[in-house]
C-alpha cells in the first residue's frame, strides 16, 4: 500500500550548495524532505575543486534560508567581502549547515541514485502520472540496492562528474579514450597536491572558460620558481572577449581580475596561446603526448607535452532521468524554457533573466532540474542563481504560487555585453575580407 503523496518527502539529488539550500527551504516551509549524496560527505564535488578560489564573495554564496538555520545554531558568518576557496566554502558554510540538527536528520551520504521513475507505470503511460509517487533506484554505501518513494524530485546533482572530452566535436578525439588515464578533466592542484606532476614540465591546457583560466594562472605561479615549466594553451574559439572579461567594469572584482591577469600572461609571452584550434586526436610519443587539431589554416600538432588538461566544461548526466518525461533544449540539454535566456550563442555577457519554477519544470509533474545541471552545457551559472531557483521551486511545491512567481535575480554584471558577436578568423585575427584574402590572411 502506497502512502499518500503529501506524506512522502521531496527527494533532493545532491548535497552540494544548491541541494542543501533546497533542504533549508523545505524545512522552513515544513515540507518533508530527503537529500541523497553519492559522496562520503556533503559537497563531494566542491571538495574536489577545493583548492580553487571562487570569484564571487561570501555575500553571494550563502542562501538566505540556510543562513537563518545556521544563525540559530550560533554560527559565525564569514565576512561578506571575502573570497572563499572551495575548501573554505565547505568548512565555513556547507559542513556546518549539514551538521545543523534539522538538516543532519534529512541528509544521507554514500547513497547513489541511479535512476528515477514513477511507481507502477513507465514513461509511455500518460493517465494518472501526477497521482503516482516517484521511485528512486539507489545503492547505499555497502552496495545494497533499494527503492525509495518521493512526492517530488529536485535534481541538483550538478555536472562535475560528467566532463566533456577534449575532442572539439563533443566526442572523444582519436586516441583520447585509450589515453584518458594520462589526461586531466578537472582543475588540478598544481601548486600543492600535484606540484610534482607539473613542476618543470610542459603542460597544454585546452579550454576557454574560467576553469582553464584558473589552471593557467596556477601554472604561471608555479613557473615562477619551478624552472623549465612551460605553459601552452589552446582554445577552440578565437574570440576570448568573454573570458578576458570587463576588467575593472566587472561587478565581481575577482572575476574581472581573473581575465585581466590571464590576458597579461598571454601578452607577456608566459602562456603560449593557440586560438581556433579544434582537437581531433591525441597520441603518445616517447613518453609524452602529441595533440592534433584542425584550424582553418589546416592541420596542426601541439606538443610534445608532458601533461594535457582538458578544461572543456561539463555536460549533464541524462541517464539518471531517462525514464521521466523531460523537455530539454536540443543543444544545451538544459530545461528548454530556460535555454533561450542563457544560450551562449545569443548572450555574450553571461547575464541571465530572472527565472524560477515555471522555467525549470518539465512535462513530468513534480520533477525539477535545479542548479548548474539546469543550465545543461551552458557555462554561465552562478551559485546565487541556484539559490533563487530552489526558493521558487519549493514555494511552488508548497502551493504558494505568489511567492514562487515573485522571482528576483540580480546578477553582478560582467562588464562585457553586446548583442552582436564579432566574427573572427581561425588564427585569432578579425575575419578577413573574403574578396581579397584567404582565412589565413594570404592574398587570394
Amino acid at each position: 500500500m502506497i502512502e499518500s503523496l503529501s506524506r512522502l518527502p521531496v527527494a533532493v539529488i545532491g548535497a552540494g550548495p544548491v541541494g542543501l539550500a533546497t533542504a533549508a527551504h523545505c524545512l522552513e516551509r515544513g515540507l518533508p524532505v530527503k537529500v541523497y549524496e553519492a559522496g562520503a560527505a556533503v559537497a563531494a564535488n566542491v571538495r574536489d575543486w577545493g583548492h580553487v578560489r571562487l570569484f564571487s564573495p561570501w555575500e553571494f554564496n550563502i542562501d538566505p534560508a540556510a543562513r537563518r538555520i545556521l544563525l540559530a545554531t550560533g554560527w559565525s558568518e564569514p565576512p561578506a567581502d571575502g573570497y572563499p576557496t572551495g575548501h573554505e566554502l565547505v568548512e565555513a558554510y556547507l559542513a556546518p549547515l549539514a551538521a545543523a540538527p534539522e538538516v543532519a536528520a534529512i541528509v544521507e551520504t554514500g547513497v547513489r541514485v541511479h535512476a528515477i521513475g514513477r511507481h507502477g507505470i513507465d514513461k509511455v503511460i500518460s493517465r494518472g502520472r501526477e497521482t503516482r509517487p516517484f521511485v528512486l533506484a539507489a545503492t547505499d554505501g555497502q552496495g545494497r540496492a533499494r527503492r525509495d518513494l518521493a512526492r517530488a524530485v529536485i535534481d541538483a546533482s550538478g555536472t562535475w562528474a560528467s566532463p566533456n572530452p577534449a575532442g572539439a566535436n563533443g566526442l572523444p578525439a582519436a586516441g583520447e579514450a585509450d589515453l584518458e588515464d594520462r589526461i586531466t578533466y578537472r582543475v588540478p592542484d598544481v601548486l600543492e597536491r600535484e606540484r610534482g606532476v607539473y613542476a618543470g614540465k610542459t603542460t597544454l591546457v585546452v579550454g576557454g572558460g574560467h576553469s582553464a583560466a584558473n589552471v593557467l594562472l596556477d601554472l604561471a605561479r608555479l613557473a615562477e620558481d619551478a624552472e623549465g615549466t612551460v605553459i601552452l594553451w589552446a582554445t577552440r574559439g578565437s574570440d576570448l572577449t568573454r573570458l578576458y572579461g570587463g576588467g575593472a567594469n566587472d561587478k565581481l572584482a575577482a572575476r574581472g581580475a581573473l581575465g585581466s591577469n590571464l590576458r597579461a600572461l598571454v601578452e607577456g609571452g608566459r602562456v603560449r596561446l593557440t586560438k581556433g584550434f579544434a582537437v581531433t586526436g591525441v597520441k603518445p610519443e616517447g613518453g609524452k603526448l602529441l595533440v592534433e587539431g584542425e584550424t582553418c589554416c589546416g592541420p596542426r600538432v601541439l606538443g610534445p607535452v608532458d601533461n594535457l588538461v582538458a578544461a572543456t566544461g561539463q555536460r549533464p548526466d541524462l541517464a539518471l532521468t531517462r525514464d521521466l518525461r523531460l523537455d530539454l533544449d536540443p543543444w544545451l540539454e538544459g530545461a528548454r524554457a530556460l535555454a533561450p535566456l542563457i544560450d551562449p550563442n545569443l548572450h555574450s555577457c553571461g547575464t541571465v533573466y530572472p527565472h524560477g519554477h515555471r522555467e525549470l519544470a518539465h512535462p513530468e509533474p513534480g520533477f525539477y532540474t535545479a542548479g548548474i545541471k539546469s543550465y545543461g552545457r551552458a557555462p554561465t551559472f552562478l551559485m546565487m542563481t541556484g539559490y533563487e531557483q530552489v526558493r521558487s521551486i519549493v514555494a511552488a511545491l508548497d502551493g504558494d504560487l505568489a511567492a514562487a512567481d515573485a522571482v528576483q535575480l540580480t546578477l553582478p554584471e560582467t562588464g562585457v555585453c553586446s548583442t552582436s558577436r564579432r566574427e573572427y578568423g581561425c588564427c585569432g585575427e578579425p575575419a578577413p575580407d573574403p574578396r581579397t584574402a584567404s582565412c589565413c590572411g594570404q592574398a587570394a
